[in-house]
């Protein structure tokens, strides 16, 4: 039956296309409170912006243009980041089929996808921008490839269309085309490619799409890139060559922990046969060779110039995604007969589909059995409902995106902010036209008395000549967890007029 599935790109994705309906099942049976980006997603879904903080504003975009047409739901949330990773996963899938020229290993490479854990689980997990990475990666590697196998000027109109959606997707996008650029020039004939003048129009359409998030970084720059500096920042460690031999380990393992289970899966399905390709190669395998080398080695460039200590996995999912095609590349180039180890590969592709579903739900389900609690594990419904027995609020103010994430699905019509956004200084108590509902984390306590508001909102209100009418803090049990655990949120009412 697989095997029937895996013979081309349109049947392996109706296969996909039902994993992600399972997953998108899954997300909405399980509790609706938020995880971290889903939150920063319904929050920033209000807005319209050019920019909106550390990360770049594509996924934002979409999401916002999703929330304007359906309203803020759990579905608006997961629907349309299941259908960026179906494209992602199609579109590799596409891309395959220009470099092995075969469309079943084209399908059987779309499929394999699901050996990458940074891309099956990890972005199922939560990660919104990683996702729109991932679909601006797939996408570019089809353009790239469709170019150099047949070049016409949709082929650099899709190159330009992914090289712009990249740079606003996630800033590290932007080593991408310049690596494949870089790839291209040893091959003659591939590099009059890069010297087309429908080169001109790919950069054009890039230009477009990067231009309004461009302005906007022109003038916020610092704020766009604080975020990175302090993941990459190496705490204490002093200079010196401890801390470069660190970051150095530090990016070696990363790209162990990315490459080591379809190295393993690959090793065990294909045998002897994947151990023997690895010395084989064509035009293909040595542009995507090149492509790897020199994008990891301007990662190790960067760790070794911002004394980085830290080097996640995920950094790496543009550049070393396209392993699958890779790997079948080079079992194609040494002329073997693959049709053991396809037979052998293909079983464990639903077993992946399997794993991925039943870690999702275990994460949360289970979370009482392990005593970690996942951020769906929170009782936001809950807390909602108890809050808001005597009145509904005309606005809620939250400490952060994560509680004004969550506040915005639970209050789809009431509009949310946080301390100095969308504007800073804007005295968002004094212009509500009715109750005001502030919301924050607070202690594992219950009661009115152990209640604290941080001082950031007790100051806003006396500058503003504001009192309060009620402050309070729940402590509510977790879903699906041990009797005493609690997850806590304080809160407090006020009324514009109350003076």
């Amino acid at each position: 039956m697989l095997e029937r599935v895996t013979r081309t790109i349109r049947t392996a994705g109706l296969l996909l296309a039902a994993y992600f309906v399972l997953n998108i099942a899954l997300r909405i049976a399980l509790p609706h409170s938020l995880e971290l980006d889903e939150a920063e997603q319904s929050f920033f879904s209000q807005y319209l912006l050019a920019g909106y903080g550390p990360q770049p504003p594509f996924y934002n975009w979409m999401q916002y243009a999703v929330v304007s047409v359906t309203g803020m739901s759990i579905g608006a949330l997961i629907v349309p980041k299941n259908i960026l990773l179906f494209l992602s996963y199609l579109f590799y899938g596409l891309a395959g089929r220009r470099a092995l020229k075969d469309e079943a290993l084209a399908a059987v490479g779309m499929l394999a996808l699901l050996t990458l854990p940074q891309v099956s689980y990890m972005a199922q997990q939560d990660l919104t921008h990683t996702t729109a990475l991932l679909f601006a990666s797939s996408l570019f590697l089809y353009g790239f490839f469709r170019t150099l196998d047949r070049p016409d000027i949709t082929s650099y109109l899709l190159l330009g269309l992914a090289t712009g959606i990249g740079l606003i997707s996630k800033y590290n996008f932007a080593l991408m085309p310049v690596v494949a650029l870089m790839a291209i020039l040893p091959d003659a004939e591939w590099r009059r490619r890069a010297l087309d003048w429908r080169m001109l129009a790919a950069i054009a359409v890039a230009l477009v799409i990067v231009l309004p998030h461009a302005i906007w970084l022109q003038g916020n720059l610092a704020f766009a890139s604080s975020d990175t500096l302090v993941k990459m920042a190496a705490g204490s460690e002093p200079a010196g060559a401890v801390r470069i031999g660190k970051g150095l380990v530090a990016f070696l393992v990363a790209i162990i922990a990315f490459a080591a289970l379809p190295v393993a899966i690959f090793a065990a399905t294909f045998r002897r046969d994947f151990v023997r390709a690895l010395s084989a190669g064509n035009r293909w395998t040595g542009m995507m060779e090149r492509m790897m080398l020199a994008s990891l080695a301007g990662i190790a460039l960067i760790v070794l110039l911002t004394g980085s200590t830290t080097v996640r996995e995920r950094w790496l999912d543009p550049f070393l995604l396209v392993l699958p095609i890779y790997f079948l590349a080079k079992m194609q180039a040494a002329g073997f007969d693959l049709s053991a180890g396809l037979r052998r590969f293909r079983p464990v592709l639903p077993v992946l589909m399997a794993c991925v579903l039943i870690a999702l739900g275990f994460r949360v389900i289970g979370a009482g059995l392990i005593g970690t609690y996942s951020r769906p594990n929170v009782p936001m419904a809950g807390f909602s409902r108890e809050m808001t027995r005597q009145a509904q609020p005309a606005l809620v103010i939250a400490s952060d995106t994560y509680i004004g994430g969550n506040m915005r699905l639970q209050f789809p019509d009431v509009p949310v902010v946080i301390p100095d956004f969308p504007a800073p200084g804007i005295p968002a108590y004094a212009e509500a036209k009715g109750p005001v509902l502030i919301v924050w984390r607070g202690k594992k306590t219950a009661t009115a008395a152990d209640a604290i508001m941080p001082e950031r909102f007790s100051s806003a209100l006396t500058a503003a000549d504001i009192a309060l009418q009620e402050i309070g803090s729940l402590s509510l049990p977790y879903y699906f967890g041990r009797q005493g655990d609690n997850f806590a949120l304080g809160y407090a009412w006020v009324r514009p007029e109350t003076r």
